[in-house]
């Protein structure tokens, strides 16, 4: 069985989040350098089964693209290529890093915590998974 991989790309961060084998949790993986990032998940694809990559598409309130949509979809034309018998799904991202930071909240974190980016980055992916999961319980 593999996994869904999820990811909130960034122009210089990428979060990363992943479910476990029986697709049933959704976790934080990594933040990585949006530079390195194909290079990342190439040696993450090595080494474990990634059935479905998501990642999160950018859209304003009217949803309407916003000035990070092109660059998604450019990154998505070179995830498909890099990695082409691995379906891609787009999901809406809106609120997702206000919810992590949230989360980040309530889940007791100091303000110095609350303050690392790339702690935003990776629960703003888990969160992009988990609303994946949600809408697709067949996957």
């Amino acid at each position: 069985m593999g996994r869904i991989l999820a990811i909130d790309y960034g122009t210089k961060r990428t979060g990363l989040a992943v479910t476990d084998p029986l697709k049933i949790i959704a976790s934080p993986l990594e933040t990585v350098p949006t530079k390195s990032l194909l290079t990342y998940l190439g040696a993450y694809v090595s080494k474990e089964t990634v059935e479905t990559i998501v990642i999160g598409m950018p859209k304003n309130l009217q949803n309407n693209d916003t000035h990070s949509t092109d660059q998604v979809r450019k990154f998505i034309l070179a995830l498909k290529k890099t990695f082409p018998d691995t379906p891609v799904k787009e999901v809406d991202e809106r609120f997702t890093s206000k919810m992590a930071f949230q989360t980040m909240i309530d889940g007791g974190l100091k303000k110095k915590a609350r303050q690392d980016k790339s702690t935003v980055d990776k629960l703003s992916a888990t969160i992009i998974l988990q609303s994946y999961m949600e809408a697709n319980p067949s996957y």
